[in-house]
């Protein structure tokens, strides 16, 4: 019995990965079907994320319309696009600038994008400004700069094509947030803010327009790290808020939030929140536990941070 279990194994294993590798061509061929020929609005096209959103949804099919401050870098993008497309499968992105602090151009950039596509049937609002350091030495002045990247920014883009996606009774819209949209951490408040802020605006929104099949999805990682960053290890002290804060550093890849991204438009997702066991977990202590959750953050204030320069 044990030798016929022995020669089997081989056989089970092989059929697992069979079952895995069907499962994989047919998520990616439906991911395909999901966005084929629509338009799909990235803006911050130029950060690691939204290049990676760029190739999942190019390779997809999808009408792409880029957005970001850099032309340069929207063009290089551009070129990294084209070059390892088929052709014969996708389409030729479109470029725009788009800068969230100036909330002026916003308007005409949604104009922009109506006019040549005549709809917009997914928008990915990407952009996101951050700042670090105690709340009474960020100025005013940044902390508007802020609002508007991470929430005036995306809801008037968002309120700019929303008519149009009622009218046809379809679209899709996510919001790529934070866990910072659901507590805050010690020296981040304009950011948190600013997250809080958007989560609420696109919660409402979500029960609005429901009736019009608008889908409203928030895509909420811990943080978005760097192609090449990976958590130190470091000499942390044995206290809660320090395992805590570990657990919270380590970030998502941009590629792993792409393809998340994907996943939600493809099932129209409401929420999704990418993030280990302990972060996931303060979150439910945040809710339950307030008083447990404030004290143990506040161990955190005890640590000093350098603020950086506002540029």
């Amino acid at each position: 019995m044990s030798v016929m279990a022995v020669l089997m194994l081989p056989l089970l294993l092989l059929e697992i990965s069979g079952l895995l590798f069907i499962y994989q061509e047919v998520s990616r061929l439906w991911s395909k079907s999901a966005v084929q020929n629509k338009v799909v609005v990235i803006t911050d096209a130029i950060s690691g994320l939204g290049k990676e959103c760029a190739r999942v949804f190019h390779t997809g099919g999808a009408r792409l319309v880029l957005c970001g401050k850099n032309w340069e870098r929207l063009e290089i993008l551009y070129d990294a696009l084209i070059s390892v497309a088929d052709p014969s499968k996708t389409f030729t992105p479109k470029l725009v600038l788009l800068d969230f602090s100036d909330i002026s151009c916003v308007l005409d950039v949604a104009k922009e994008v109506l006019d040549c596509y005549g709809c917009v049937d997914i928008l990915i609002n990407n952009a996101s400004m951050k700042v670090k350091g105690p709340a009474h030495k960020i100025s005013l002045e940044l902390d508007r700069k802020i609002m508007d990247v991470n929430y005036f920014g995306p809801i008037t883009l968002t309120k700019a094509l929303l008519p149009n996606m009622i009218s046809r009774r379809t679209g899709q819209i996510v919001l790529v947030n934070n866990i910072q949209g659901k507590f805050g951490i010690p020296f981040r408040a304009a950011y948190a803010a600013s997250k809080h802020a958007a989560l609420g605006f696109f919660d409402c929104l979500r029960a609005e327009v429901e009736e019009y099949d608008v889908v409203v999805s928030t895509v909420m990682p811990t943080f978005i790290r760097s192609y090449h960053m990976y958590p130190e290890q470091g000499n942390w002290e044995a206290s809660i808020w320090k395992f805590f804060f570990r657990k919270l550093t380590y970030g998502v890849h941009p590629v792993e939030v792409a393809e998340e991204v994907m996943r939600t438009v493809r099932r129209k997702k409401q929420e999704v929140f990418m993030a280990n066991p302990i972060p996931k977990a303060a979150v439910y202590v945040r809710a339950f536990l307030p008083e447990f959750f404030f004290a143990v953050v506040a161990c955190g204030v005890k640590e000093k941070l350098n603020l950086p320069d506002e540029g």
